[in-house]
């Protein structure tokens, strides 16, 4: 798995989780999902992830967006 892959797959569980936890638990946990898209909207111009650090030195293989 490719790290941009892993970046997108962990986003995805990320906005999908806090929005569910947001509905059923509490609704400050829409927070996390706001968090969630101002640092992919960030990523998309500056090309910086700190997720995308974290899977790079767990071994992920580079990928076009995040080397």
């Amino acid at each position: 798995m490719s790290i941009d892959s892993a970046v997108m797959r962990f986003a995805g569980v990320m906005v999908l989780g806090s929005a569910l936890a947001a509905h059923f638990v509490n609704p400050a946990w829409i927070y996390l999902t706001m968090f969630a898209g101002a640092n992919m909207f960030q990523a998309s111009f500056t090309r910086f992830c700190p997720a995308a650090i974290v899977f790079k030195a767990l071994g992920a293989k580079p990928g076009t967006t995040f080397e």
